[in-house]
């Protein structure tokens, strides 16, 4: 068993997201905590389609914290406490947190297989956002 405070785990981009997967120590899916400020604008509209690391990724995205819109496909839904949310790996989507901010957790994995990605462990070196 492995306990962590989420703000004591490693973070990256200034604090935007924390590298769960990796200080849990989970193996079977990929895991990241996202805290978004109020109202932001820079979480990238994308995909985990054919040019992703993981081509066939599902996420899950479940509020810890705060609110925020999801846009997927062009439709649009609030994320809050009490909600969850999954989306395909072709879903193109993007978080626009409210006036509150967002904490939540990603939870990602392709059916059948999960391999984590490098960026994912503790003290290697993120990579570049996407352009959004």
């Amino acid at each position: 068993m492995t306990v962590k405070a989420i703000d004591d785990m490693e973070a990256i981009y200034g604090g935007l997201a924390r590298r769960a997967r990796a200080e849990l120590g989970v193996t079977a899916w990929g895991m990241q905590v996202f805290t978004l400020p109020p109202e932001w604008d820079g979480y990238p509209n994308h995909n985990h389609g054919s040019d992703s690391f993981d081509p066939n990724q599902e996420e899950v995205y479940i509020p810890l914290a705060g609110s925020a819109t999801l846009v997927a496909d062009g439709s649009e839904f609030e994320l809050r406490p009490g909600t969850m949310v999954r989306v395909g790996p072709d879903q193109l989507r993007r978080i626009l947190p409210g006036p509150e901010g967002i904490r939540f957790v990603a939870i990602g994995g392709s059916p059948g297989a999960f391999a984590p990605g490098n960026w994912t462990e503790l003290g290697a070196d993120p990579p570049s956002p996407p352009a959004g």
